[in-house]
């Protein structure tokens, strides 16, 4: 009895010997936040990209910055962000632990594109005399009048109720806006009802006539 019990004990002890030397001593855990270091005022970059480089594998930095990741001694990451300049690290190949941890900043870089105008016409004269040929009811126009008052928006925002799926979309929807423009100027909205009713009331009172006869 006692042989068998020295025979399994020397088993698991050569067992155990061999998982330790296959261990790999180059992995190393690197983890860290992710901060906007444009100005004073530190805030995380949520969902960064935290890749490898060359590797084509890699993570992502959550609501607070925060990420961690199995690497290699030596491999380059690079941290990338919408409205931000790209930042590459490098894992030292001199570490001692197999954990490495660092606050990564990273510097605004906005992006202005050229305007774009869509139009359903070929040009702009096209969509001019057909914006000036537009036959607009005095039906239509009350009706628009009515809905746009601002007595009737104010009735529909206080006796039309909102309820949890609605709420919970609506606060997605502008989280998801948030982070989409990160760093950058949101476009202008064009389609905004209230501007456009300012835009026909003016038309209709000839204010734009009046400034053409004074020049």
């Amino acid at each position: 009895m006692l042989r068998v019990i020295i025979i399994l004990t020397l088993s698991f002890c050569t067992f155990l010997t061999s998982i330790h030397s296959q261990t790999d001593s180059s992995l190393v855990q690197f983890s860290g936040m992710v901060l906007d270091g444009t100005t004073e005022q530190l805030f995380p970059v949520s969902y960064t990209n935290v890749l490898v480089k060359d590797q084509g594998r890699g993570t992502f930095t959550d609501l607070r910055g925060f990420f961690s990741i199995v690497v290699r001694k030596g491999d380059v990451i690079v941290f990338s962000a919408i409205g931000y300049s790209s930042v590459e690290v490098v894992i030292p190949d001199t570490l001692t632990e197999d954990r490495y941890s660092v606050i990564q900043l990273m510097t605004q870089d906005t992006i202005n594109l050229p305007e774009t105008v869509v139009f359903p016409w070929p040009d702009k004269d096209h969509f001019k005399l057909e914006f000036l040929a537009m036959d607009v009811t005095q039906e239509l126009q009350q009706r628009a009048v009515e809905n746009l008052a601002q007595e009737t928006l104010e009735n529909g925002r206080e006796l039309v109720k909102v309820d949890a799926n609605e709420s919970a979309d609506l606060y997605l929807r502008e989280q998801a806006s948030a982070y989409y423009y990160n760093g950058q100027r949101p476009p202008m909205n064009i389609f905004n009802p209230i501007a456009w009713k300012k835009f026909f009331d003016a038309w209709k009172g000839g204010d734009f006539k009046n400034k053409k006869k004074k020049n």
